[in-house]
């Protein structure tokens, strides 16, 4: 049975440290069994998690700084430089921080702005942390790439009468053209897009990150709450795998079809 789906991608997003700015890409190379590329390849902690990278494992939220806790993180504007390994934070329009992230003195750097940055809304000292070759610091242990359906952030919109910045939803992958909630119906189907296929995974359930305005860093719309009010769930876009490795570009079309998970490598 073939379901063919007249979505595009929109917008692609990556997020180089775990709870911090979203970075635009035009295009993106995916690679088969690998997560969305330079996305939460660090993350800082906020006091000792016990993450251990010689023997990485997943870690909840909540041992990093992550809007979920910290909405303040929103005030900060950073970007991550692949090439130097460089990472920069602006508040209101000025750098206040830059550091190479694979020295200890650039980590060092960035260590010691969220230090007093965050001073009254730290469980410790905070460490940048980087991921092992093929570790992510995703908030799912299966969350290789994140999608979501504009049309289903419009549904939300008329539920609250509010108009919501997509990016609140820090997914990688935003898609628009079919109906709102349609994208359920992905989970264990093939997405074909660009030069890669992805399958979906599972649906996302939504955390309080959602609830802080990216544009004011204010808790101003309880997103989860909406979402089970509403629909009887807190769920808002999906997580995929990908199946075939491939460059996907703003605009491709994507194109949905049943596939048996076993046919699937990841």
């Amino acid at each position: 049975m073939t379901d063919t789906a007249p979505a595009r991608i929109t917008a692609l997003y990556r997020y180089p440290v775990k709870g911090l700015s979203a970075e635009p890409l035009t295009e993106a190379p995916l690679s088969s069994g690998a997560h969305f590329p330079g996305d939460r390849l660090f993350a800082i902690e906020n006091g000792p998690s016990g993450f251990d990278p010689a023997n990485p494992e997943h870690q909840p939220k909540q041992k990093f700084l992550v809007l979920a806790r910290q909405a303040a993180l929103a005030k900060l504007k950073t970007s991550y430089d692949d090439a130097s390994h460089s990472l920069a934070i602006v508040a209101d329009e000025v750098e206040v921080a830059r550091g190479d992230l694979r020295t200890p003195e650039g980590r060092a750097a960035i260590e010691d702005f969220f230090r007093m940055f965050l001073a009254n809304d730290l469980a410790g000292t905070p460490k940048v942390l980087e991921g092992p070759p093929g570790f992510h610091f995703m908030d799912s242990r299966s969350g290789f790439v994140s999608i979501i359906n504009l049309a289903t952030v419009r549904a939300l919109e008329k539920e609250t009468g509010i108009a919501i910045d997509p990016i609140r939803f820090r997914a990688n992958i935003y898609i628009d053209g079919v109906p709102a909630f349609s994208e359920f119906a992905w989970v264990g189907k093939r997405i074909t897009t660009g030069g890669a296929a992805l399958r979906g995974l599972k649906r996302t359930e939504r955390c309080a990150a959602t609830t802080v305005n990216p544009a004011t860093a204010v808790r101003d719309l309880m997103i989860p709450a909406v979402l089970m009010r509403s629909y009887g769930h807190a769920d808002c876009g999906i997580y995929a795998a990908v199946a075939q490795g491939g460059r996907i570009a703003v605009g491709d079309a994507l194109r949905v079809t049943e596939e048996d998970a076993s046919s699937v490598a990841f």
